[in-house]
């Protein structure tokens, strides 16, 4: 009978984990196309010289949105931190491909005053996400240690910086003719990174954070 029921259960919380993966799968694909079509119609665009207001409010709505789930919704608020942080730290390995930026700077595509920076700042964290996640699956309690919160941390950084940096280009620009500029990252396919990938960036690194606190507290309580 016990193991009869201990199964029923082992089913329900299945089936509960299971339906929160697949809204969660739903939420991120409708966000893709959102973006898809406000990138095809432009929306994103905005005259040089001025503040890129539409792709800061596209890199802020998600985050502030994640962040009210987080504190106001305890059923969402478990599936974050039962995430699984191996995959999570897997998928920041892409930041690598924060060589691209160096690459569009070196053709004249982006200027260096947002390439550089974003472009090296995301190929550090890319970089070292591989040693991160071997630290994990060796150590598991690797997530509670000061080196772990610390990367994250400056991954979170780094994508500040980018956005920053991104903005503070776009608001100088003159507009002068031949003028390399930030334009392109408002535009398909580019827009995509700072409107989609860079908040789903920035939400892996905090709820690895959440994470890395929860186990830093219950190794206290235990000490």
């Amino acid at each position: 009978m016990s193991n009869a029921v201990l199964a029923c259960s082992i089913e329900a919380t299945s089936r509960v984990v299971r339906g929160r993966k697949s809204v969660a799968a739903v939420v991120l694909a409708v966000w893709f196309t959102l973006v898809i079509v406000l990138g095809a119609g432009g929306a994103f665009v905005t005259p040089p010289g001025t503040p890129p207001l539409p792709i800061l409010i596209g890199f802020m709505v998600p985050i502030i949105a994640f962040l009210a789930g987080f504190w106001m919704s305890s059923a969402f608020r478990e599936f974050v931190l039962a995430a699984d942080l191996r995959l999570m730290m897997g998928i920041q390995a892409w930041r690598f491909a924060g060589l691209g930026f160096l690459a569009l700077y070196t053709h004249g595509v982006l200027p260096g005053i947002f390439a550089w920076p974003a472009g090296l700042g995301d190929i550090a964290i890319g970089g070292t996400a591989p040693w991160i996640l071997v630290a994990l699956i060796r150590q598991p309690s690797f997530v509670a240690s000061k080196t772990f919160m610390m990367w994250n941390v400056l991954g979170i950084l780094d994508l500040v910086v980018a956005v920053g940096t991104g903005a503070l280009a776009s608001a100088i620009a003159t507009g002068v003719a031949g003028e390399v500029t930030t334009s392109s990252m408002a535009q398909l396919p580019l827009v995509l990174i700072p409107a989609y990938l860079v908040p789903i960036f920035m939400m892996l690194h905090m709820a690895a954070l959440f994470q890395a606190r929860r186990l830093s507290g219950n190794l206290k309580e235990r000490a």
